[in-house]
């Protein structure tokens, strides 16, 4: 009953999105195309709707995991009725401007009674609380294997130092390097001919997900972000470089002999890309790169920095004038860097201090004079006004990576809340005891949940080539940062006074979780410029009215 009740909510709360899609597009049409200004204009609206339509596109996929077992329906069911409470609260009193009426999911309401009754929350909460899980992960013996080896990785090499780096903002151990690289932590997605272990199958970006949740459950800062650098710069070399490019610059990635940084956000510009003003300038067989870059993780410590520059001096082409390089340089430790060529060329950077995601270090870094050969722009004289198109394309895999992050650090979370609920009496009630308590993990495993199965469909989706993989990407990324914001909240919260001392993980948590929903896409940007544009984009395509 409780699968049958989740599909029926998540098909009406499908209906609900693509209704007010259409609703919305035809406020936002301009010469028959969606307009980007239309949305600003509209923005509370389709920023709503873009977070209810990743959460939808969730629940829709929950929906089929649910027929695994009588815990994943319960689960499924449970995260339908909660996006459906957040759909009632986002459009109540704002019903005409999405285009729905009040009474919209009036026929769901026994579905909605079920997945919100704290009965139903109580008996999953005390499955949680037995096993500190999510419901299953139902994965294929090979894929199980290589989660589980990353998962001993973390256990005996991350978790060991995650507290002492994250409060000393200390460097990252460069044992902890060696051994994921020598697990092939950097070489999951490249090619096998360039030294790597992607094969080209559907689940070869799935075992980037398992190994980025699977770390980030150790530590976010230490261990889990480590492959997203090298996942972007491969990528766009992969896409755009040229073969010589490939054969110099992927092995030595794939290897973990360089480490890789992206310098592409400046001060004052953030997900603005259009708007980036450092420049590259043809001098010979040269270019010289002047400009600064904000932001940039692990720049330190790189030997391959991802530079976004201007090429063409024309700001009018705006992204078009942009290409992408790669720059090498040698690795420096601290928080404080310069580095130095012949003939006056320098890169000056500091870090930047932060409330959590330490011990890589993110590096505000200045370019004056700084020069590379002609081989270092990606694509060569193909790739000049490419840089966009491709740092684009190379964020998609990224985001996908980033939800994976928020994965781990959610399961890190959950797991943290069971044990205390366990430990912690209050009022000579063991914590666990309570129904508020149980309810509580019960929804956090259901978020969980919910942003594991979408991420495995997108990681599948992208690796096909899928054109619909550009916005699932955005939404799972957007749902997990959000859901993993809220997860370390309530695990905190759970701990009461001690969630808040530094001693007890829970507090890294909560910090380290809240840059998830800044970097990779701001979730605002996310929503409003990449999955309600494309929202409204197909709506207006199939503008049947119901």
């Amino acid at each position: 009953m409780h699968l049958d009740h989740a599909s029926s909510l998540a098909a009406a709360l499908r209906e609900v999105v693509d209704r007010a899609s259409r609703h919305l597009a035809a406020s936002c049409v301009v010469d028959g195309r969606i307009s980007t200004g239309r949305i600003d204009d509209h923005g509370s609206l389709a920023y709503d709707l873009a977070t209810l339509a990743s959460a939808v596109t969730a629940a829709e996929r929950l929906v089929d995991w649910g027929e695994r077992g009588e815990v994943e329906a319960t689960l499924a069911l449970v995260f339908a009725a909660d996006v459906a409470a957040d759909l009632r609260a986002r459009m109540s009193g704002r019903e005409t401007a999405f285009g729905v009426p009040y009474d919209v999911l009036a026929d769901q309401a026994e579905a909605i009674a079920f997945g919100r009754d704290p009965a139903t929350l109580a008996v999953v909460g005390e499955r949680v609380l037995a096993t500190g899980e999510a419901g299953g992960r139902h994965l294929p013996e090979d894929l199980e294997m290589v989660r589980q080896t990353f998962r001993r990785f973390a256990e005996d090499r991350v978790k060991p130092v995650a507290e002492r780096i994250h409060r000393e903002d200390e460097d990252l151990p460069e044992d902890i390097i060696a051994g994921l690289a020598e697990l092939g932590c950097f070489a999951l997605s490249i090619p096998e001919e360039h030294g790597g272990f992607a094969t080209g199958d559907d689940d070869e970006l799935l075992n980037m997900v398992l190994v980025t949740e699977e770390l980030s459950r150790g530590s976010l800062g230490v261990a889990g972000s480590l492959i997203t650098r090298p996942e972007i710069i491969g990528t766009a070399i992969l896409k755009g470089g040229t073969e010589e490019q490939k054969s110099r610059w992927l092995p030595a990635i794939a290897a973990g002999e360089k480490m890789c940084g992206v310098a592409v956000t400046e001060p004052g510009v953030g997900s603005d890309v259009a708007g980036v003003s450092c420049t590259a300038k043809r001098d010979g067989d040269e270019w010289v790169i002047d400009g600064v870059k904000t932001w940039c993780t692990f720049a330190g410590r790189a030997e391959y920095l991802l530079v976004l520059a201007r090429t063409d001096p024309d700001r009018g082409l705006g992204h078009k004038g942009l290409s992408l390089f790669v720059v090498e340089k040698d690795a420096f430790p601290g928080h404080q860097w310069r580095a130095e060529q012949d003939g006056g060329g320098s890169m000056d950077a500091r870090a930047i201090p932060t409330i959590g995601y330490r011990g890589m270090h993110s590096f505000e870094v200045s370019f004056d004079g700084w020069r590379v050969p002609h081989r270092a722009l990606i694509g060569e004289d193909d790739g000049l006004g490419r840089g966009f198109y491709l740092q684009m394309q190379a964020f998609a895999n990224a985001r996908l990576q980033t939800a994976a992050r928020a994965q781990g650090v959610m399961q890190a979370a959950l797991e943290e809340a069971v044990r205390y609920s366990a430990e912690r009496h209050v009022f000579a009630t063991a914590l666990g005891d309570y129904e508020l308590t149980r309810a509580k993990l019960a929804r956090m495993a259901a978020w969980i949940a919910a942003c594991r199965v979408l991420s495995v469909d997108v990681a599948r989706q992208l690796a096909r080539g899928d054109t619909s993989g550009q916005l699932s990407a955005s939404q799972v990324k957007q749902l997990a940062c959000r859901a993993a914001e809220w997860v370390t909240r309530e695990a905190q919260q759970l701990h009461g006074g001690y969630g808040y001392a530094e001693e007890y993980t829970v507090s890294r948590l909560f910090v380290d979780a809240r840059v998830l929903s800044i970097f990779e896409g701001t979730d605002e940007v996310l929503a409003l410029r990449v999955i309600a544009r494309q929202l409204l984009a197909t709506a207006l395509e199939d503008p049947v009215t119901v």
